[in-house]
């Protein structure tokens, strides 16, 4: 007979047998120091998401008077010629921090987080970013049209590598970190923990793994804590549920008929800031003047559309709430496309998120004074329909639909009232906008740079990994010389793997001499069965860090 002691002991061993190594491997992702860092980066996320509001606010309040988001009502009290002075102000400052700290000479954004997530080498600093946000705020508060998500993720990433760095992460664990921080900035701006989790899973990380799940929920919790504890926990846009709910499914292709149009403007917003990125580039005026430019052409614009003005809250719930009118509305999309895309081109700062927002709810908008005229007795309520159009238009554009579409639902406190209208819309205009322009606004910025990541790991890792990576050095003793001219096949230590591989297939040899071209020396081989080994242990890597 099996005694107690016994069995206990078997127990032990087997539970060990099978826990040891899932301990194993938690330990060896750092997961306990991960989490740590998560903490941390919760309460750093939600302080620089309060800091950079407020630092919007305070620009604002010197320029009129006030740190409310009631741009257009305070905008009515004031002389006709009042609406150019604050972008124009704005510019020449902004053109000054740039001629002075910020030599890219742009500011920085959710590419090039995802940038840092590719290659640790990036320019991703937080004296960089610390300039960057500085130069958004004075943007945004003077009357810059742009959105306040970018600059603020790109903050809480340079503190997320500050941070990583000091732990001595390891590479897995510290994408995780910087996803980590891009949760903890989103969710403290825009008051949405959910969507800050989903967001650095959809397009920071690229992926789903178990390995990040916690530690981006821990920084985004942490982070909308503090948010609310300053802000309160009232969501962004206050909307009666009554009013946003489906009248009948009748309306089921009307809303499809929805995301076709919003593709459509997803797709002219899209081509609109790579047309005006493309001509800033090649108009041959010095960075430091764009802005004031940018501020100039801008304060124009809201002479006649003071809408455009800032992130554009108080017309989106103009929007929502159907006070404005069809051709208004349909004045703004352009007003508003614009605005942002001299903004943005002159390098002055802001991101994308708020002004798809903005756009999505016009088109909805105008969208539903249509439908509700054709079919009154069927259609549901303007502003149901220019909710539906905030998320469609901004999923597109951010080839993000899971977290655009569940940050609207934290956006407007309600998750039941809409959900089947706005994942159809959401679904068509990504789907066509995907089509169309082949990639997301934030990959085609990174495309712009060589980084081509809808292309699949294995082109990252052929366009990364460098023959220095694998080379085998020259032994001491043996003759380094080699003629160039001999017309010989040869490799250089800065040259791609993609480079590499071809030069092997080409010559059809074991082995490749490694030429410094400085001293035309060899200072080591490259061989076949090395390359293809670097390709493939990355390959696993990046495998094993998706599902893990």
């Amino acid at each position: 007979m099996t005694t107690p002691i016994k069995t206990a002991k078997q127990i032990y061993f087997v539970t060990q047998r099978w826990v040891r190594p899932h301990l194993a491997s938690f330990f060896a992702l750092q997961q306990p120091r991960l989490w740590l860092l998560a903490i941390l980066l919760g309460l750093i996320g939600g302080a620089l998401g309060i800091a950079f509001r407020l630092a919007i606010g305070y620009v604002q309040w010197i320029w009129l008077g006030t740190t409310s988001e009631q741009v257009i009502t305070t905008l009515a009290t004031l002389p006709w010629w009042w609406p150019m002075i604050g972008p124009l102000g704005g510019g020449i400052v902004v053109g000054v921090i740039l001629y002075f700290w910020r030599p890219l000479g742009r500011a920085g954004g959710v590419a090039d987080v995802i940038e840092a997530r590719v290659r640790e080498s990036s320019s991703l600093t937080f004296r960089g970013a610390t300039v960057a946000t500085l130069v958004t705020a004075i943007t945004l508060g003077s009357g810059g049209s742009g959105g306040r998500e970018g600059p603020i993720v790109y903050y809480a990433a340079a503190a997320s590598k500050l941070g990583f760095r000091i732990f001595r992460l390891p590479a897995a664990a510290r994408r995780i970190a910087l996803a980590c921080g891009v949760a903890a900035a989103i969710s403290s701006s825009f008051n949405a923990p959910i969507a800050g989790v989903l967001f650095a899973h959809e397009v920071i990380l690229g992926h789903f793994a178990m390995s990040a799940f916690v530690p981006l929920v821990i920084a985004s919790v942490v982070a909308a804590i503090i948010s609310r504890l300053w802000f309160g926990e009232a969501p962004a846009f206050v909307i009666d549920p009554g009013a946003i709910t489906i009248s009948s499914y009748l309306e089921i292709p009307a809303f499809a008929l929805l995301g076709l149009v919003c593709a459509a403007v997803a797709i002219l917003f899209q081509t609109a800031l790579i047309g005006g990125d493309w001509l800033s580039k090649r108009s041959g005026i010095p960075v430091w003047v764009r802005p004031a430019i940018g501020g100039l052409l801008v304060g124009l614009i809201a002479l006649a559309f003071p809408h455009v003005l800032g992130v554009g809250y108080e017309a989106t719930d103009m929007a929502l709430a159907g006070s404005l009118d069809l051709w208004l509305m349909l004045a703004l999309i352009v007003a508003k496309t614009v605005a942002t895309t001299i903004t943005l081109s002159s390098r002055a700062g802001g991101g994308v998120f708020s002004p798809c927002l903005y756009l999505g709810a016009m088109t909805g908008g105008a969208f539903g004074i249509i439908a509700t005229s054709v079919f009154p007795d069927v259609a549901s309520s303007v502003g149901l329909y220019a909710l539906i159009g905030m998320g469609a238009v901004a999923a597109a554009v951010l080839g993000a639909p899971i977290s655009t579409a569940v940050m609207i639902f934290e956006l407007t406190g309600g998750f039941a009232f809409f959900s089947i209208a706005l994942l159809l819309a959401v679904g068509i205009a990504t789907g066509l906008c995907q089509a169309v322009m082949g990639r997301s606004y934030f990959h085609w910025q990174l495309y712009t740079r060589g980084i081509m990541l809808e292309e699949g790991p294995h082109k990252h890792a052929a366009q990364f990994i460098r023959v220095r990576d694998f080379l085998r050095p020259l032994p001491e003793g043996e003759d380094n010389s080699f003629d160039i001219a001999s017309g010989a096949p040869w490799l250089r230590p800065t040259e791609t793997l993609e480079s590499a591989l071809k030069a092997f297939d080409a010559s059809e040899v074991s082995h490749l001499p490694v030429i410094e071209t400085r001293t035309n020396a060899i200072i080591g081989h490259a061989h076949h069965v090395d390359a293809l080994s670097s390709f493939n242990k990355a390959l696993v890597a990046h495998s094993r860090e998706e599902h893990s």
